[in-house]
């Protein structure tokens, strides 16, 4: 990750990403302001709660090598305007990719079927909302020549084969966006983003006597494609080739309860899926989470405190501002076990009465934005991790995640391991494989019993699915150690 000093000491001048949006998303249309606020006065004139329009221009490219040649590369370009009116807790949805005059105003008369629902309401002067810098508005796809992706991930490929001659497989990819967005709003906030994104991920196959084993690594984040030095790429080399290596000598993974430990950095995934979605807003607003009306109560282990954090310069999961124009914040989720708030949008924040919190997201133009996390972590404890594994009698050592799947409602998970150990008298030993975490997530939180002082985020990787939308994200944890947790295992 870069210093988050960088964005914070840029000497680009305020109003830069503004401009950029203006430049890119209305010029090209002819649009100028008085011409949105006369879209937007003309959707409150039908008693609705609230109004929005959003622009988006996107540039996008993917590169997969294989075995050493360039197995795939696609390139995208893709723009256009949602247009959205809010009454009560109905939404009235409609989006165009041609941005005109002409298409706004189609848009927002199909927003009608709401009218006269709302409250009287008028729209209020348009004025312009400078937001953080919390990264460059740099256009990643432009930092590097189609020969130089292609010969990045060649060295990806090389330093991955040289460290072990068991590797007989090696896969490397390289993605990257350039993104513009613009917010005009009802009560006249307009707001604007440029936000690049970049991941480079590599999967290796390790093969010794019949066995194949796969490992894979990677990370990114919101700059350009130099971000990935020589250091950067062997780095992720050595943590993809050395899960597949370990996963070779792996032995079937005992079943039961029993302890685990969980890794510091993207083992927080498991945080994010079976307890971050159980705080958005919306599932709270209905009563369908397990954390449903339990603000102020104890809800996890003392000692554990939650965060999302969208401000952290040059994460995956940061935004300079949400996908309705509000600044993202460092919303505290759960304080010393103490349940605080939820992940809260314009809409749900409205109907409970709770302050918005600047986590509306949206996956595009073409789609309504919803109460999403960011970068979702737990803050430092303050055991050293060794003292933890010393701890443990006999118990698991999850190093390195999967998939897994969550039900809100109930809070249950399932996780598989990518990379675990045994934990004996005290110390890791053997490696296993085919271990499942199988819990749920409140129950999780209160058995808690240590926590790590080498609290990480992860590389730069993660990617949220909600409603069939994706948006990219962050998490991140210290060591944890969790008592009596069931193993699904294969021994």
């Amino acid at each position: 990750m870069k210093n988050p000093e960088n964005a914070s000491q840029s000497s680009l001048t305020k109003g830069t990403h503004f401009e950029a949006a203006t430049q890119a998303l209305l010029t090209p249309a002819s649009l100028e302001v008085p011409q949105l606020q006369l879209v937007l006065a003309e959707m409150m004139s039908h008693h609705i709660d609230y109004a929005d329009l959003y622009f988006q221009y996107s540039r996008a490219e993917s590169w997969s090598l294989e075995e050493g040649q360039v197995k795939s590369g696609n390139f995208s370009i893709d723009q256009g305007v949602g247009v959205r009116a809010v009454s009560g807790e109905k939404t009235a949805f409609a989006y165009s990719d041609d941005i005109t005059f002409d298409a706004l105003q189609a848009a927002a008369k199909a927003t009608k079927s709401i009218a006269s629902l709302g409250q009287e309401q008028t729209a209020h002067k348009i004025i312009t909302r400078q937001t953080p810098q919390l990264y460059l508005p740099q256009d990643p796809i432009a930092s590097l020549s189609a020969e130089a992706k292609v010969k990045l991930l060649e060295r990806l490929e090389q330093y991955a084969r040289q460290l072990d001659t068991r590797i007989t497989q090696v896969t490397a990819s390289i993605t990257g966006e350039y993104e513009v967005v613009m917010v005009a709003r009802h009560d006249g906030v307009m707001a604007a983003d440029v936000r690049p994104l970049v991941r480079v991920g590599i999967n290796v196959i390790a093969e010794h006597n019949g066995r194949r084993e796969q490992g894979s690594a990677g990370g990114g984040g919101r700059f350009d494609y130099s971000y990935f030095t020589d250091e950067v790429l062997h780095d992720y080399a050595q943590k993809a080739v050395h899960q597949a290596i370990i996963n070779l000598d792996a032995r079937p993974a005992p079943a039961g309860s029993m302890t685990v430990v969980l890794g510091a950095g993207w083992p927080g995934i498991l945080l994010h899926e079976a307890i971050g979605h159980g705080l958005e807003g919306d599932f709270n607003r209905k009563g369908s989470s397990a954390f449903s009306n339990m603000i102020g109560q104890q809800v996890a282990a003392k000692g554990i405190t939650i965060v999302d954090d969208g401000t952290i310069a040059d994460r995956r999961g940061s935004l300079s501002m949400d996908d309705e124009g509000n600044p993202t914040n460092r919303t505290v989720l759960i304080e010393d076990g103490i349940l605080r708030g939820y992940i809260q949008d314009t809409l749900n924040a409205r109907l409970m009465n709770m302050p918005v919190t600047g986590n509306a997201r949206r996956e595009s133009y073409a789609h309504i934005p919803m109460p999403r996390m960011t970068n979702t972590y737990m803050l430092n404890g303050t055991t050293p991790p060794e003292e933890i594994i010393k701890s443990v009698k006999k118990g698991l050592f999850a190093a390195n995640f999967g998939g897994g799947q969550v039900d809100i409602t109930s809070g249950k998970f399932v996780f598989s391991a990518a990379e675990a150990y045994m934990i004996e008298d005290g110390k890791i030993t053997y490696p296993v494989k085919g271990a499942t975490l199988i819990g749920n997530g409140p129950e999780v939180l209160k058995r808690v019993s240590m926590i790590g002082n080498d609290m990480a985020l992860d590389s730069g990787v993660g990617t949220c699915g909600k409603e069939g939308q994706s948006v990219p994200v962050g998490v991140g944890q210290p060591t944890l150690k969790i008592d009596g947790l069931t193993v699904g295992g294969t021994a």
